[in-house]
């Protein structure tokens, strides 16, 4: 498979998981607006109006405020600014260089580039667009990788940026956010409302069916979500590894700095749950066990080198 399939499949996975995930936020809605129906059977759609406002003004806040916070959360400290209170740091010279020219090659703006504190080897992106991009790396990152790894590690940075996966992040954490609000507004009001359905001559059987339908996907709907989220999150990996050695054109560069990432063993302090799948690997290491990866925010270190050694 070439870097261009690679790319196509890896769109139409995430994308009919997107559509997946529409589906179960729509289906809910329908749920909580039937358990709401008036006493003439008209639907009254209140409660998915408020749930996408509520989603609405969390996903604009998140939008034009996540790279301050992500910042703020890692203590990163801007690349020029270090450069400046070291001039002589080889390795903050070298990837000020290679963010310059990998940003050509992908014809992306050169986006703000910061710098943590960290042994651990690793590196996330975040802004809100091409134009308003930030990509952090570890000291641990430019002091063991060479410069072909460090290439490619820019490189699937770059392509997250471009790939607008940020946006794609937001809208994801979004949708997980009106799944479980509606599933909480759901099992609410089928308790509040449970006793006089029952009692409604009305229902009927019917209405029974609908009732326990209702609640058991408002019990399964926030788990859905999740893994449905974690599964755009880790097809998005797949996609920003090919788009990555598209740049480069040097699939094994990218791949050797994968293997190095990941026999690193110490976590990254600077991480958090929260910005966890930020990162070009997970930063919380030592999480093995079949469980603990179904739920992993990226995909196995050994599926991404065997798909890019494939390229």
């Amino acid at each position: 498979m070439n870097l261009y399939e690679q790319q196509a499949r890896n769109r139409r996975r995430t994308w009919l998981v997107m559509a997946v995930f529409v589906g179960l936020v729509l289906l809910l809605g329908l749920g909580f607006d039937a358990a709401l129906t008036s006493a003439q059977g008209a639907i009254v759609p209140i409660g998915t109006v408020a749930a996408l406002l509520y989603g609405s003004s969390t996903a604009a806040y998140s939008y034009f405020n996540g790279d301050r916070a992500v910042l703020a959360s890692t203590r990163a400290v801007d690349l020029e600014s270090a450069i400046a209170a070291n001039p002589a740091h080889l390795p903050y010279r070298q990837l000020q260089n290679v963010v310059d020219e990998m940003a050509i090659a992908a014809g992306l703006p050169r986006p703000r580039v910061y710098v943590i504190a960290d042994q651990d080897p690793n590196a996330l992106a975040t802004g809100r667009d091409p134009g308003h991009a930030v990509i952090c790396v570890t000291t641990g990152l430019l002091h063991k990788l060479d410069r072909l790894e460090l290439e490619g590690v820019v490189a699937h940075e770059l392509s997250h940026i471009g790939n607008y996966d940020i946006l794609l992040g937001s809208l994801v954490v979004v949708m997980v956010g009106i799944v479980t609000l509606l599933s909480d507004w759901i099992m609410r009001s089928y308790f509040w409302g449970g006793r006089r359905r029952r009692d409604d001559e009305r229902g009927g059987q019917g209405a029974a069916i609908l009732l326990v339908a209702g609640m058991l996907l408002a019990l399964v709907a926030p788990l859905i979500a999740q893994l449905v989220r974690l599964a755009i999150s880790r097809r998005r990996e797949f996609l920003a590894d090919a788009s990555g050695a598209l740049i480069t054109r040097y699939p094994k560069g990218l791949a050797d700095a994968l293997r190095k990432l990941d026999a690193d063993t110490d976590p990254l302090e600077a991480a958090n749950k929260a910005t966890a799948h930020m990162y070009i690997v997970n930063p919380l290491k030592g999480q093995g066990g079949m469980v603990n990866r179904l739920f992993s925010t990226h995909p196995p270190i050994g599926e991404r080198i065997r798909a890019l050694e494939r390229m």
